[in-house]
């Protein structure tokens, strides 16, 4: 998630038939795109999944990672309308677990539906206008969450459907790193969706847009927008998404220790959801520690937040000072 800023996606291989699925190349997205590059609107995205098992060990530095659908930011622009669930671990070892949902370039919000290991989620994101409804259920627990908001450009250009490494910036998008990759091991996509401006419901492969598999390779080519620039020898971990079911609905995400996922055809660049939720009462966390609340404060290992309603997450022993370094997720 980002306050202000994505990634494009960028251009895929050519594809010889619309039911083709491209291919392309994240530092920190993996899953599937439809709608990259085509004149496609759409409406809303939806899909399920079941919460990984984050696989926490003691080490020197927190992992992250963000398992989201949403509408927009693969292309040019600073919008993307999104929601989502985490799967992080602390230095010491600790997961945690919890849902979000953000209007980039507002901040990610916390959302008040508690999430564990194992939960069945089911998601829904539309947008008429310019008005956002969020929609997250539990399915295992029976509890639900939506809400409407009002975005003034909300981007509707594509749809997707992702598990996403978060980022760390210096102050801005023009110096950022992907953080490390939760081993959250292999989780899946289901009744994977999306509804055009023409009222046209289909799943990721339907022939009325394309698709393109988006695979998590540290150290892909970045081609931020807006002057958006990566470190390639940041971050560690990758994922490689599965092939599509035969309906065109289903796929899983694998994750790979050695970050050597790869994939063929063009180089191109997701910048969407992950790391630690923060905004409006929202959370941010590391090594122990997380701020929060309107202004933003936190505790332990020297980590602490900053900013309206939560602000931007400080990572654990980096001063504010100066725009400070903060993690951005979608």
């Amino acid at each position: 998630m980002a306050a202000t800023a994505l990634c494009a996606l960028g251009a895929a291989a050519s594809a010889s038939a619309a039911t083709d699925v491209q291919q392309a190349q994240s530092e920190n997205w993996s899953g599937y795109v439809s709608g990259t590059g085509q004149p496609t609107q759409f409406k809303s995205v939806s899909g399920s999944w079941v919460v990984p098992t984050a696989k926490c060990t003691a080490a020197s530095q927190p992992t992250y990672s963000a398992f989201w659908i949403g509408l927009g930011g693969a292309g040019n622009t600073q919008a993307l309308e999104q929601t989502g669930t985490e799967s992080n671990c602390t230095a010491s070892g600790s997961a945690s677990y919890y849902a979000w949902y953000e209007l980039v370039p507002k901040a990610p919000v916390r959302v008040a539906l508690p999430v564990s290991p194992g939960d069945h989620i089911s998601s829904k994101v539309t947008v008429e206008g310019t008005s956002v409804s969020i929609w997250l259920s539990n399915e295992t627990t029976g509890q639900t969450f939506s809400k409407t908001l009002t975005m003034s450009n909300p981007d509707v250009s594509s749809a997707e459907w992702v598990a996403e490494a978060p980022s760390q910036c210096d102050g801005s998008v023009s110096n950022c790193t992907p953080l490390p990759l939760t081993d959250f091991g292999t989780m899946q996509f289901t009744s994977a969706s999306a509804t055009d401006t023409a009222g046209h419901t289909g799943p990721i492969s339907d022939p009325e847009w394309a698709a393109t598999a988006v695979t998590l390779s540290p150290g892909a080519s970045s081609m931020g927008f807006d002057g958006a620039s990566f470190d390639p020898t940041g971050g560690s971990g990758g994922a490689t998404p599965s092939a599509l079911s035969s309906d065109g609905s289903s796929f899983s995400v694998s994750y790979s220790g050695d970050g050597s996922a790869s994939a063929s055809g063009g180089s191109g660049y997701g910048y969407g959801s992950s790391g630690s939720g923060y905004g409006d009462g929202g959370y941010g966390y590391g090594s122990g520690g997380y701020g929060y609340g309107d202004g933003g404060y936190g505790y332990g290992s020297g980590g602490y937040g900053y900013g309206d309603g939560g602000g931007y997450y400080v990572i654990p022993g980096v001063s504010s000072a100066g725009g400070g370094t903060w993690i951005i997720i979608g």
